[in-house]
């Protein structure tokens, strides 16, 4: 809500023992709130305008990030009941979709009443919508809509299961234990403890991981056992791709992003700033360039972090890239993106893309569509006819962790693996926080059934060089 954190949630009741958005709506009219530390008159405005238009904004999806970051509010608040056995994130915010409509949380406790009573103490609850014995609806402050669903112990993995995959995978498993003369769920089974996996196991298949549970063939493979069992993992990757400091658009130096990869256990990362015709984002020019790279070896030997350089390069209009292949053939790796332009024909947009990859220096193409998620849409071109481009000419796909970017889209990214084509899976990072992208670009990965093996950025250090060099 604006004008109002968790925190100060957190303060309001301690203060003025506000636990609603009745009391705390109450209070503000009172003018009660202007006199606490940290708030004033024009807080107190914006709290009541908050609350006015949260009531009368319709429904709306989510983003990835916004989601989790609500769930994960939820989850730490439901822990701090007694009552809690366990608790799990459930629906397509599971499945990593990139926008969701709500939240589904699944728990289970030992007095399921009391526990869904503690739950609607949740300090950023504006309105109970509907209520079960099993279940609660409820709208957030900030129009997010949580379903909380409360099953017993036993019951637990399979009401996660149902309340996580697509319809259409719900549907194929239902037509499965059919098959084997069973029911997804029964009575019986009801009594017997079981993960998900054994839920799996009981239908004959491969466990299958949430991303995946689409209806999309991971159930006829499934069956077959010929569903990879080493997709990629946030834990897989060893080095943080596609990295922006304050010689660009990014909000921290060159050294603040570097011990911030060091922090998270990465073994490298690339520094990409823009290139010079980006001058809107402050594209790096050939003198500050070198200025750059003087500070980046300074930077080097204070830290066990491999610091490659390199560039976001503009791919222009005719499909140059930007800088001189003087300066380009130097660089440890190259980004090379689009940002403008971005209305051209699917025709002269192919074209453009097409010159730019058949360049030797070319080795990752990023943020390959040009989306905005709710903002922007794919721009128009034939991506068939220059993922088979890539293929000759052995470069990567970059799948952008930049949750508003996303891009590619799974579907794209399994046609690309239907080409052994290899990905890097960048965060797109502006500031050291942003490193953080790195686990929403494994979502979207591993949504497309990526394997450890395909991604250039869980090699070592010396295998990603060799891979992405310019030559």
């Amino acid at each position: 809500m604006r004008g109002l954190n968790l925190k100060k949630v957190e303060q309001l009741h301690q203060a003025l023992g506000i636990s609603t958005i009745d009391e705390l709506k109450a209070a503000a009219e009172a003018a009660k709130l202007r006199n606490l530390k940290g708030f004033g008159a024009k807080t107190e405005a914006r709290i009541l305008e908050a609350i006015g238009s949260a009531a009368e904004k319709p429904r709306q999806r989510i983003h990835v990030h916004h989601a989790l970051r609500a769930s994960k509010e939820i989850i730490d608040y439901l822990k701090t009941s007694r009552s809690l056995i366990d608790v799990e994130v459930a629906g397509s915010l599971r499945r990593w979709k990139e926008t969701v409509s709500g939240i589904v949380i699944v728990a289970s406790a030992k007095k399921p009443r009391a526990f869904i009573d503690h739950f609607l103490r949740f300090p950023m609850i504006l309105t109970e919508i509907e209520r079960s014995a099993d279940r609660v609806q409820v709208q957030l402050s900030e129009a997010s809509r949580v379903t909380l669903i409360v099953a017993k112990p036993e019951n637990f993995a399979m009401t996660l299961l149902l309340e996580t995959g697509s319809r259409a995978h719900l549907a194929k498993l239902q037509a499965q234990a059919s098959k084997r003369r069973a029911k997804l769920v029964s009575k019986r089974d009801q009594s017997r403890v079981e993960t998900e996996s054994q839920i799996y196991r009981r239908l004959g298949m491969q466990f299958i991981p949430p991303e995946l549970r689409e209806d999309e063939g991971e159930i006829e493979a499934a069956l077959k056992r010929k569903l990879p069992e080493d997709l990629i993992t946030t834990e897989d990757i060893r080095g943080m791709v596609h990295c922006h400091t304050t010689y660009s658009d990014g909000k921290h130096s060159v050294d603040q992003m570097v011990a911030a990869a060091e922090a998270m256990g990465m073994k490298y990362i690339t520094i990409t700033d823009h290139s010079p015709t980006a001058f809107y984002a402050g594209g790096v020019k050939i003198d500050r360039l070198q200025r750059q790279w003087e500070e980046i070896d300074e930077v080097q030997e204070k830290t066990k972090v491999k610091i490659l350089k390199g560039t976001e390069s503009d791919i222009l209009a005719d499909g140059a890239l930007d800088y001189p292949d003087w300066v380009l053939e130097q660089f440890d790796v190259i980004v090379a993106s689009i940002h403008a332009r971005y209305k051209m024909d699917a025709e002269k947009m192919t074209r453009r893309i097409v010159t730019a990859m058949r360049q030797p220096v070319f080795k990752i193409w990023g943020h390959a569509l040009g989306r905005l998620i709710q903002k922007r849409p794919p721009f128009e071109c034939r991506v068939e006819e220059i993922l088979d481009v890539i293929a000759e000419n052995r470069a990567a796909v970059e799948i952008n962790g930049d949750p508003y970017r996303l891009d590619m889209e799974p579907h794209w990214l399994r046609e690309a693996r239907k080409r052994k084509i290899k990905f890097v899976i960048s965060v797109d990072a502006h500031s050291t926080g942003a490193l953080n992208n790195v686990k929403f670009g494994v979502g979207i990965a591993r949504r497309a059934w990526i394997r450890r093996g395909e991604v250039l950025n869980a090699l070592p250090v010396k295998g990603f060089q060799k891979a992405v060099r310019p030559v």
